[in-house]
C-alpha cells in the first residue's frame, strides 16, 4: 500500500517527539479502509512506521485506490481526549456504479443512500404524468460495480388524460454581483401559476420551473448547467439571468438544440445571432443605453466625456458600442479607465486627468466600491456628473458593505447628483396585457409575494415585469407550436435534446412573438433583443426622479424639466480654459518711449550741429560724415524701441509679423551703422599708426573714400544676411503657453497665460549666426580700441572717445544679448532689460562723441573764426594746412640729401686727415736723425670752419681737447630720417618756411 507525505516535517517534528513518549497527548494510528490507504501530512514513510500516537489536531486524510471512491468520512481529526473525529461513521472504498442508471427520460430517479452510485446504492424510478414505466421501478449497485438489473424506461401513455409537464431549466443570481433572483424568481414563479391556471394556453401541459442559483457567477453556473442537462427531466428551455451567465448558457445551448431566454441580460454581445443562434431575452441590450446618453450629451453640449468599466464582457462590448456612437456624434472619450475588483487606480487617474462627465458601467457591488474611493478622491459635486445603470437597487449606496470603508454619509454624498439611464420595464400605461394584469396589480402581487420586503433592498425588483414576462413569452410561444409540430406529427414532450425539429419551431414562434405584457409591448428584434424606451433618472436628496423619456426607434427625447444640479446649471465637460495674452505694461512702455524719443531728440541736436559746423577745422579733423552716420544709427536703434513694445494689445494679429519686421531692420540697420562707423574710425587708426616705420608711408595719407566703402560693407553684410533670413524662414508670430494658474475664488476655470514672440522655424539658428558676427565685430573693436588708446593723431581727433563709446556699447551688447534671450519669457524683464541697453548704449555714444566737440567750440568760439575765414578767402582753412604739411615734407627730404652730401664730405676729409698724419709721422723720424739739417716744421691751414658746420637750426659739433678736432665729425650730423610734421624742431622753422 502506498503511503503519500506531505511537506510539513520541520513544523511537526518537535510535536512528534513530544507525543511519541506522552500517549496522553495523542490519538493512537488507527487501520486504513480497505484497498485505500491513509495520507499522513508532514511524516516520512521511516517515521510512520516508528510513531504510535498522533498529536492533538492532527488530521489524517484516507484515499481509495483505482476506480474506487470513499464513502464515509474523508478526513478525521484528533480530539484533546485521544480519540478522532467521526468514529461512529464507517469509511470504506467502494467501486463506482455506471451514473447514466441515476437519470430518466420524461421520469424521476431517487437514490439511497444520497451520494455517488456505489456498492449498496438502491435508485428507485417512477415516470412523469401521462408516461408508463417499461421495466422494474429499482436496482442495486453490487459489489462488481455494476446495476443489477437493465434500465427502465418511461413510455408515452396514450390514454391519460391529465396535463403533462414541460420543465424550464433557470439559474436565478440570489447572491452575487447582481442578486436579481430575489425578486425575479417570485416573479416568474407567478407567471407559472398563472399559465397553468389558464385554459387557452397550453391546456394539456404544465410548465415547472426547476431553479438553481448562480450566484452571477460563470464558474458556478458552469456546474450548474452540467446538473440540468445530465439529470432528468429534460428541460425544454433554460432561463440564464445575469450576462456572465447568459453568455455561458447561450453558446453552450445550441449543442442541445434548446432555446435560451433571458430575463436580466444586456450584453450587446448576445446580439451576436452567429455565435448565440438560439438565445431570445426580455430584457433589452446594454447598447439601448447609449442613444439615449448620446442624445443627454447633446442636449447639454458635452464633447468631451470619460469612461470607467468592471472587466466584464458586457461592459466591455457596451462601452465599444458607446465610443462608436459618440465618435459619429463628433464627442470625444478623453479617458478610459478599467478594473477588475479594484478601482482605486482607475478612480485616481480619472481626477488625474480631470475628467468631468464620467460613463461607469459596474455591477452593483462593484459600485459601491467605485463611489467609495470618489469620495476619497473628491470627484462628485458640481464639477462632475455620473452616468450609471438603472438597474441598481433604489437604495444601493445606502446597503452596508463590508468591502468599503466609507459610512452611508459620505456614499450619499458622493453619489448626489448622478444621472442614470434605465430600459423601460414596467408599462406606464393601464393596460391589461396577455395576463390580464395591469403594470401596477403586478406590483402589488409581487409585494404580496415578497412578503412585505422592502424593494429597495430585494435585488433584481426593477427587472421582475422583465421576468415575468419572460415566462409569458415562452408559454405563448409554446403555445403557439402546438399545432404545427401536431401537423408533423410531434408533441412537445416528445422534446429532447437531439430533437432539432422541435427546437425550429419553438424558436420561430419565439421570433414571431409580440404582446403586451406588464413591461411594456414585447418584441424581439433580428438579433432577438427586446425593443424597449429609455427611462432617464436623476438622483436628487437621496431619491430618484423621473426626468425624461427617450424612444430610440423614433429618437423621440420627452423631456420634463425638472433635473436640478448642485451649481447653476450643467455642469462644463472640462475645466474651462480662459486664453489671456500677457501684454507688455504701459507704464513701462510708455516711460522707455520718452526716453527713447529724448534719445532721438539728441540724437537731432548733435546730428545738425554736425552738420553746421562741417567745415570747421576741429570737426573736419574727426570725420564729420562717419559721426553723422553714427548719429542716424543712434536715431535708428532708439527708433526700434517702439515696435519692440508693441505687441497685441496695439495691433492685430495679422499685422504683427510687420512690426517683427520693423524690430528686426531697424535695429539690426541702426546697429551696423552705428556702430559700424565707429569701428571704421578706430580701425583705420590701428592700420596707419601701428604698423612698421617703412610702410607708414604708404598708408598715412587718409582717404575719406576707403571710411564709408568699409561702413558700406558692414552695412551691406547686413542686409544680405537679414533678407535671406526673410525669405528662407520669414518672422511670424508664435504664442507661447505658460502653466495654468487658477483664479482666485471657487471658479470652475483655468487661465492659460499666453504671451506672443516674433519667431521663425530656425530661430536659434539665425540668432546664432547674427550674434556671432556682430559679437567678433565687438571683440574686436574692443582690441582695437585698447590698441590704440595711447595714439594721438590729428586726422581723426576724436579717436579716444570712439574707443570709449565701443567699451560701452560692446559691454552693454554682450550682456543684454543672453539676457534677454534667458527674459524672453518675462515680457517685462525683457523689454526693460533690452530698451534700457539700447538707450544707455545710444545716450553714452551721442555724449561721448558729440558733447566734447559741443563744449569746444563754445568755450573757445573756434567755429566763428574758421567760418568767418572761409567766407574771406572762399577756401577751406583746412586745405591750406595741408598744402603747409606737404611742403614742409618736401623740404624735410631736400634737407636729408644735403645731410647725406656732407656726410659723404666728412669721409673725405677724415680720409685724407690720416694720410697726412701718416706722412707726418714718417717726416719727423727723418727729422730725428738729421736733427741739424731739417727743414722747418709743416703749418697746416685750417679751412674755413663754416664749410664743415652743420645747416642753422641744429646742435653746434662739441670739441674735445684731448682728441683731434674731426675725430667725432660723424657722430654730428646723423641724418634724422624721423623729421615729419609732428616731430620738427621750432629752430628749424626759419629755414623750411625761407
Amino acid at each position: 500500500m502506498a503511503l503519500f507525505c506531505l511537506l510539513f516535517l520541520p513544523a511537526m517534528s518537535p510535536l512528534l517527539s513530544v507525543s511519541a513518549y506522552n500517549t496522553s497527548a495523542g490519538c493512537a494510528i488507527i487501520r486504513p479502509p480497505r484497498d485505500g490507504g491513509i495520507r499522513y501530512r508532514g511524516l516520512t514513510q521511516e517515521q510512520i512506521r516508528s510513531v504510535q500516537v498522533l498529536p492533538v489536531d492532527y488530521e489524517i486524510e484516507y484515499i481509495c485506490r483505482a476506480s474506487k471512491v470513499i464513502m464515509g468520512p474523508k478526513v478525521r481529526k484528533c480530539l484533546s481526549n485521544g480519540t478522532w473525529t467521526d468514529l461512529n461513521q464507517r469509511t470504506r472504498c467502494l467501486l463506482l456504479c455506471p451514473r447514466v442508471w441515476t437519470s430518466l427520460e420524461n421520469g424521476r430517479v431517487s437514490s439511497w443512500p444520497i451520494g455517488p452510485p456505489v456498492e449498496g446504492t438502491v435508485l428507485h424510478y417512477s415516470c412523469l404524468p401521462g408516461f408508463i414505466l417499461m421495466g422494474r421501478n429499482s436496482t442495486q449497485c453490487n459489489k462488481m460495480g455494476k446495476w443489477d438489473t437493465p434500465k427502465p424506461v418511461c413510455h408515452y401513455d396514450r390514454h391519460f388524460k391529465g396535463k403533462k409537464k414541460l420543465y424550464i431549466g433557470a439559474l436565478f443570481p440570489m447572491s452575487g454581483g447582481w442578486p436579481g433572483g430575489q425578486a425575479c424568481l417570485p416573479s416568474a414563479q407567478m407567471a407559472l401559476d398563472l399559465v397553468n391556471k389558464r385554459t387557452d394556453i397550453l391546456p394539456d401541459y404544465e410548465l415547472e420551473l426547476i431553479h438553481y442559483d448562480s450566484m452571477c457567477d460563470p464558474g458556478e453556473a458552469t456546474k450548474l448547467l452540467y446538473d440540468l442537462l445530465y439529470t432528468e427531466p429534460i428541460k425544454i428551455v433554460l432561463m440564464p439571468g445575469c450576462s456572465s451567465v447568459s453568455t455561458l448558457v447561450a453558446e453552450a445551448a445550441r449543442m442541445w438544440n434548446l432555446i435560451v431566454l433571458s430575463y436580466g441580460s444586456s450584453s450587446p454581445a448576445l446580439s451576436n445571432r452567429q455565435r448565440f443562434p438560439t438565445f431570445f431575452r426580455t430584457h433589452p441590450s446594454a447598447t439601448l443605453h447609449n442613444p439615449t446618453r448620446v442624445q443627454l450629451f447633446q442636449k447639454w453640449k458635452w464633447t468631451k466625456i470619460a469612461t470607467i468599466q468592471q472587466t466584464t464582457e458586457v461592459f466591455t462590448s457596451t462601452l465599444d458600442d458607446l465610443e462608436e456612437r459618440v465618435r459619429e456624434a463628433g464627442i470625444e472619450i478623453s479617458v478610459r479607465q478599467s478594473f477588475l475588483t479594484d478601482p482605486a487606480v482607475a478612480v485616481k487617474n480619472l481626477k488625474r486627468q480631470d475628467a468631468r462627465i464620467i460613463v461607469g458601467l459596474f455591477y452593483e457591488t462593484e459600485a459601491r466600491k467605485v463611489f467609495c474611493e470618489v469620495y476619497k478622491e473628491k470627484l462628485y459635486g458640481k464639477k462632475y456628473v455620473w452616468f450609471l445603470i438603472g438597474w441598481y437597487a433604489d437604495n444601493w449606496f445606502k446597503i452596508k458593505d463590508a468591502s468599503i470603508n466609507c459610512t452611508v454619509e459620505q456614499m450619499t454624498e458622493a453619489v448626489e447628483g448622478h444621472v442614470t439611464t434605465e430600459i423601460v420595464m414596467l408599462n406606464p400605461e393601464t393596460v391589461r396585457g396577455a395576463s390580464k394584469l395591469t403594470s401596477q396589480e403586478f406590483l402589488a402581487q409581487l409585494m404580496s409575494k415578497l412578503g412585505g420586503k422592502n424593494p429597495e433592498e430585494t435585488g433584481g425588483f426593477q427587472e421582475a415585469p422583465l421576468a415575468y414576462d419572460a415566462v409569458w413569452a415562452l408559454a405563448l410561444a409554446l403555445n403557439k407550436t402546438v399545432g404545427p409540430l401536431k401537423a408533423k406529427g410531434h408533441r412537445l414532450e416528445d422534446f429532447n435534446y437531439n430533437n432539432r425539429d422541435i427546437t425550429v419551431e419553438i424558436y420561430r414562434a419565439m421570433n414571431t412573438s409580440s404582446f403586451e405584457g406588464v413591461s411594456g409591448h414585447v418584441v424581439f428584434d433580428a438579433q432577438g433583443s427586446r425593443m424597449a424606451w429609455t427611462l432617464i433618472e436623476q438622483l436628487q436628496g437621496g431619491s430618484y426622479k423621473k426626468i425624461g423619456y427617450y424612444d430610440s426607434t423614433k429618437g423621440n427625447l420627452s423631456w420634463y424639466g425638472n433635473d436640478k444640479w448642485i451649481g447653476s446649471g450643467p455642469p462644463a465637460d472640462q475645466t474651462v480654459v480662459i486664453e489671456e495674452f500677457r501684454y507688455l505694461s504701459q507704464k513701462l512702455f510708455v516711460s522707455v518711449s520718452v526716453f527713447a524719443g529724448l534719445g532721438i531728440l539728441l540724437g537731432i541736436v548733435c546730428l545738425t550741429f554736425n552738420i553746421y559746423n562741417r567745415n570747421v577745422r576741429y570737426i573736419q579733423n574727426s570725420q564729420p560724415y562717419l559721426n553723422n552716420m553714427t548719429a542716424v544709427g543712434c536715431m535708428m536703434a532708439l527708433a526700434a524701441i517702439f515696435p519692440l513694445g508693441i505687441d497685441g494689445l496695439h495691433v492685430h494679429r495679422r499685422q504683427f509679423p510687420v512690426v517683427c519686421q520693423f524690430r528686426l531692420w531697424l535695429l539690426g540697420l541702426g546697429f551696423s551703422i552705428a556702430y559700424g562707423s565707429m569701428f571704421t574710425k578706430i580701425w583705420w587708426v590701428h592700420t596707419v599708426f601701428t604698423k612698421k616705420d617703412e610702410k607708414k608711408d604708404k598708408r598715412k595719407h587718409l582717404e575719406p573714400w576707403k571710411l564709408y566703402a568699409t561702413v558700406g560693407v558692414l552695412l551691406c553684410i547686413d542686409i544680405l544676411s537679414l533678407i535671406i533670413w526673410q525669405i528662407l524662414d520669414p518672422l511670424h508670430i508664435t504664442v507661447e503657453k505658460f502653466t495654468r494658474e487658477a483664479p482666485k475664488g471657487d471658479l470652475d476655470v483655468l487661465i492659460q497665460p499666453l504671451l506672443e514672440h516674433c519667431s521663425s522655424e530656425k530661430m536659434t539658428t539665425w540668432l546664432g549666426v547674427v550674434y556671432g558676427y556682430k559679437g567678433l565685430l565687438l571683440l574686436l573693436g574692443i582690441f582695437l580700441a585698447y590698441e590704440t588708446k595711447s595714439i594721438s593723431t590729428e586726422k581723426i581727433n576724436d579717436h579716444r572717445a570712439v574707443g570709449m563709446a565701443i567699451y560701452n556699447v560692446a559691454v552693454l551688447c554682450m550682456i543684454t544679448a543672453p539676457v534677454t534671450m534667458i527674459l524672453s519669457s518675462q515680457q517685462d524683464a525683457s523689454f526693460a532689460f533690452a530698451s534700457l541697453a539700447i538707450v544707455f548704449s545710444v545716450y553714452i555714444t551721442l555724449v561721448v562723441l558729440f558733447v566734447p566737440k559741443m563744449r569746444r567750440l563754445i568755450t573757445r568760439g573756434e567755429w566763428q573764426s574758421d567760418a568767418q575765414e572761409t567766407m574771406k578767402t572762399g577756401s577751406s582753412t583746412n586745405n591750406n594746412d595741408e598744402e603747409k604739411s606737404r611742403q614742409l615734407e618736401r623740404e624735410n627730404k631736400e634737407l636729408q640729401k644735403i645731410i647725406q652730401e656732407k656726410e659723404e664730405r666728412v669721409s673725405e676729409l677724415r680720409n685724407q686727415l690720416s694720410e697726412r698724419q701718416a706722412l707726418r709721422s714718417r717726416r719727423r723720424a727723418s727729422t730725428i736723425t738729421n736733427q741739424n739739417h731739417s727743414p722747418p716744421p709743416l703749418t697746416i691751414t685750417h679751412s674755413d670752419p663754416r664749410s664743415l658746420a652743420p645747416p642753422p637750426g641744429y646742435p653746434a659739433p662739441t670739441t674735445d681737447l684731448h682728441s683731434h678736432p674731426f675725430a667725432n665729425s660723424s657722430s654730428l650730423y646723423q641724418p634724422d630720417s624721423n623729421i615729419s610734421r609732428n616731430n620738427c624742431h621750432p629752430s628749424r622753422l626759419q629755414l623750411l618756411y625761407k
